[in-house]
């Protein structure tokens, strides 16, 4: 693994990127397991609260299907902030330290400002994603269906909708890309390092675009893996979402020098 720097990293301070092999994310799911094993009940806990939002998202948005993508999206967007805690758990097993749901809040507090700023950003993106997808719907399904099952079904089986989902994929996918390149390894580095949210966020970007490969298949298990969890009616998040956290943490070591 072969750390690159570019003279926008030297002109911004950022730490130097390693280049990385394409099986890597199977590695970084294989820590989190361990690090998952070493802090059950600490993990877990944030297993269940990531459940928790995944129900309230779902009772939110049932019955107000143009509100579901946005409700998603902002899971995902919640999600780098809530894992928080998660990387403080991974980064103390790192040095042999057991941790406790207490001990991980320490996460949130080393560098709580910049933390802050981020999840400022986040929820602007999040806003914009509301408002986008708001106007995607009025425009192009007038005539949602009363409930999400039903608006589901009438989407995927009708031709009628066929723009709407184009339309939805293209501007959802890239927003979503946008996002995962801007935190993909910023809240790790936020939490490891006393560094401002600006410098975490173009760590990110630079990471990202110097493993694209690599990030695009970590960016998809981390998808798939999620999906999971809501296919098996939310209770796989209990395990998936600290799996994902905890593998977040070493994906950020593996890139980030």
């Amino acid at each position: 693994m072969r750390p690159t720097r570019t003279p926008l990293d030297r002109h911004f301070n950022l730490p130097a990127i390693a280049r990385i092999q394409t099986e890597r994310p199977f590695v970084w799911l294989q820590a989190g397991w361990r690090d998952l094993r070493a802090n059950p009940i600490a993990s877990l806990a944030y297993g269940l609260l990531f459940a928790m939002a995944g129900d309230f998202i779902l009772l939110f948005a049932w019955q107000r299907p143009q509100l579901f993508t946005a409700a998603i999206a902002g899971f995902f967007l919640v999600a780098p902030l809530l894992a928080a805690g998660l990387y403080e758990i991974s980064r103390r097993q790192a040095v042999g330290r057991a941790s406790t749901f207490i001990d991980s809040l320490a996460g949130w507090r080393r560098n709580g400002q910049s933390i802050a700023l981020f999840g400022l950003l986040l929820a602007l993106i999040g806003i914009a994603w509301e408002r986008l997808s708001a106007i995607l719907f009025a425009l192009l399904a007038e005539d949602l269906a009363p409930d999400l099952s039903a608006f589901a079904a009438s989407v995927l089986c009708s031709e009628d909708y066929r723009a709407l989902l184009i339309t939805w994929f293209i501007v959802g996918g890239s927003l979503a890309l946008l996002v995962f390149a801007i935190s993909a390894v910023s809240v790790p580095m936020l939490v490891d390092r006393d560094c401002d949210f600006l410098t975490a966020v173009m760590t990110s970007l630079r990471a990202v675009s110097t493993n694209l490969e690599v990030m695009v298949l970590w960016a998809a298990l981390i998808v798939s893996l999620t999906l999971v969890g809501f296919a098996t009616l939310l209770f796989g998040l209990v395990i998936l979402m600290p799996l994902i956290g905890h593998a977040s943490w070493h994906a950020y070591r593996d890139l980030v020098k």
